[in-house]
């Protein structure tokens, strides 16, 4: 039987090392990287990644995001000369999207590469979460026997997607008997359509139907869908009726999804309704003081992760993003974790929370002399394409919306047109230093409008 082939982003990555092979290379890789570069560089930038693959002589590796993005961009020959001084067959290495980073990453846990570090473990308690963690918690310790469905509502990044993972993780690990699925629902849209368009309604119904555990993640995008709302109907009502667990999560409250056929609104509030509110200031330290002691990382003053918990109030993406680009800076300056270098890398102003798109594409249009049409629109030419990168940019850094959400503000771009942005004025600020400036300056600029400065 040939390989069986995984697709990861645009690559193909053939399965051909045993896991316990390839798990055992990667060690012996990281080994020697870790004794080539800082400990707290290690931790932080090498050690999350994990093999996904290898074919001929590459191997394929993988890891969060933004993480991957900047270990392919500042470390990809470090690691190659890495694999190049062990005894192995491979020589180089590629970077693969992670599957849980895809539109259409749902699917059966069986398998599945749930992020690991979605446990309940890892999850920081607070005042604004409490409940939700216990009642998922609850959940994943008796499916079906606590409450059923359980929803969870609250605006982009304060857990809710950690929470139904890490329900996802508790089962596979302790009742790995059961059937489980988490997706999202626009995945679930996807593959329904898809299923239409290949005749293949009756294995989607029975992926979706028989099992014991479906969670499903962003059902407010099943909004303006009368089709696909249909078909969750039904599916919503046998597992109901089966006795099979559901728990679902939105960005609103049922009665807020206005759109949604109402049995539909009705249906979710039959169980246990949970707001995930945004973290205090006691529960953002923690989660700082977690993130920089897994990093290794030293800081200079006591009072640096104090500042950057009070600059950054609106939720814990946003804030692990920030202290992200300081490390990034940190690291690229050859500077300790300071008040100081916070306070230059992360403006002082409204939360990302408040920032709007319109506003963010209107300063950049104004920055680059360029009209806010052009910005958004299909042209080419040198000055608005960088602009364009510049706004994707900082739309991805300023607010909470996805890549798919992004680009559909800018002109209906695709996922990976998207990405592309990011990539690209990433590598430029760490190379570019005028670029570097201007994206400070548009940065204070959305943070502080004309009217607001002193």
């Amino acid at each position: 039987m040939a390989p069986q082939a995984r697709r990861y982003g645009r690559r193909q990555v053939q399965d051909d090392s045993s896991r316990h092979e390839l798990d055992a290379l990667w060690r012996a890789t990281q080994d020697r990287l870790r004794a080539s570069v800082p400990e707290s560089t290690f931790r932080l930038w090498l050690e999350p990644l994990h093999p996904v693959g290898s074919d001929a002589d590459t191997l394929y590796l993988t890891g969060p995001e933004g993480i991957r993005a900047w270990a392919e961009r500042r470390y990809s020959s470090l690691i190659g000369q890495a694999l190049a001084a062990a005894d192995t067959p491979l020589r180089q290495v590629s970077f693969a999207t992670d599957r849980r980073d895809q539109a259409g990453a749902g699917g059966a846990i069986d398998g599945a590469e749930l992020n690991p570090n979605y446990t309940f473990e890892r999850f920081v308690i607070g005042s604004g979460n409490r409940l939700a963690h216990g009642a998922a918690l609850a959940v994943a310790e008796a499916p079906s026997e606590a409450y059923n469905p359980l929803f969870l509502h609250g605006p982009p990044g304060l857990g809710k997607t950690h929470l139904l993972a890490a329900i996802a993780n508790y089962l596979r690990t302790n009742a790995p008997g059961l059937s489980v699925r988490y997706t999202t629902a626009e995945s679930f849209t996807n593959e329904f359509v898809g299923a239409l368009k290949s005749a293949g309604a009756d294995g989607f119904k029975a992926r979706y139907r028989d099992i014991d555990v479906l969670l499903i993640d962003d059902v407010q995008c099943l909004e303006g869908k009368p089709a696909t709302e249909e078909e969750f109907f039904h599916t919503f009502n046998a597992l109901y009726e089966s006795g099979s667990q559901l728990v679902l999560s939105a960005d609103r409250i049922p009665s807020e999804l206005s759109t949604l056929a109402s049995r539909l609104r009705d249906r979710f509030e039959w169980g246990l309704t949970v707001p995930v509110e945004p973290p205090n200031l006691a529960t953002r330290l923690t989660v700082l003081r977690r993130l920089v002691q897994e990093a290794g990382v030293e800081i200079a003053d006591a009072g640096a992760l104090h500042e950057l918990a009070n600059r950054i109030d609106a939720n814990v993406r946003q804030l692990h993003g920030g202290l992200t680009r300081v490390l990034a800076h940190a690291s690229l300056m050859a500077r300790p974790l300071s008040t100081e270098l916070i306070a230059e890398v992360i403006p002082h102003g409204r939360s990302a929370q408040s920032t709007s798109v319109e506003e963010i594409q209107q300063r950049v249009a104004e920055g680059f002399g360029i009209s806010r049409a052009e910005l958004v629109g299909s042209s080419r030419a040198a000055t608005p394409l960088r602009a364009r990168q510049v706004a994707i940019f900082l739309t991805r850094e300023l607010t909470d919306l996805s890549l798919p959400q992004i680009g559909r503000l800018y002109g209906g771009r695709d996922h990976s047109t998207v990405l592309n942005s990011l990539r690209r004025i990433e590598a430029g600020l760490a190379d570019d230093s005028e670029l570097a400036d201007r994206v400070k300056d548009l940065r204070g600029a959305i943070h502080n409008p004309v009217g607001e400065r002193s």
